[in-house]
C-alpha cells in the first residue's frame, strides 16, 4: 500500500473513531451507566476482533508466548479502557469536536515524546522545528475549537 493509501485509510480511521463517543454516550444515557455502556462497548470490540483473527488471520499467532509479553503491553488494553470510558464521560460535556480536538493534541504530544526516545522497540525520530510548529499548531486548533463553541 502507499503512503497516500495508509494517510487515506488513517483519517478514514479518525472519522469512523469520531463516532464512538456520541454512540458510546447515548448508550450511556438509556443505560444510565457510563461504566455499562462502557464495557457494552469494549465487549463488542473483543467479539469483533475475536472474529477477524479467527477468520482472516485464521487463528494465527502463537499463544504459548503471551507468558513472553512485557509487563508494559497491558497499558495498551488499560488506554482503550481510559479512551472508552473517558469519551462517554467527557464528550457530552465538551461536545465531541473539542474532545476528539484534545484527544489527538494529547497524542500528538505523547507520540512525540515517544518518537523522540523510539520507545518500544520504535525507531527513534528527533523532535525538530517542523514537529513543533506541527504540534504547536494543533494546540492552537484545540484552543481555536474551545473558545469557537462557546
Amino acid at each position: 500500500m502507499s503512503t497516500s493509501l495508509y494517510t487515506a485509510v488513517a483519517v478514514a480511521i479518525g472519522v469512523a473513531v469520531s463516532v464512538q463517543p456520541p454512540i458510546n454516550a447515548a448508550m450511556a444515557r438509556i443505560l444510565d451507566s457510563p461504566l455499562l455502556a462502557a464495557l457494552i462497548s469494549l465487549f463488542i470490540s473483543f467479539v469483533v476482533t475475536a472474529i477477524l483473527w479467527l477468520t482472516w488471520d485464521k487463528g494465527a499467532g502463537n499463544l504459548s508466548q503471551v507468558k513472553m509479553l512485557p509487563w508494559w503491553v497491558i497499558i495498551g488494553g488499560v488506554v482503550g479502557v481510559v479512551f472508552v470510558v473517558g469519551s462517554v464521560i467527557v464528550a457530552p460535556v465538551l461536545g465531541v469536536a473539542l474532545f476528539i480536538v484534545c484527544v489527538v493534541a494529547g497524542q500528538i504530544l505523547g507520540s512525540t515524546l515517544i518518537d523522540q526516545v523510539g520507545a518500544f522497540g520504535l525507531v527513534e525520530r528527533p523532535i525538530n522545528f517542523m514537529r513543533l510548529v506541527g504540534i504547536g499548531l494543533v494546540f492552537l486548533g484545540a484552543v481555536c475549537v474551545q473558545y469557537g463553541s462557546s
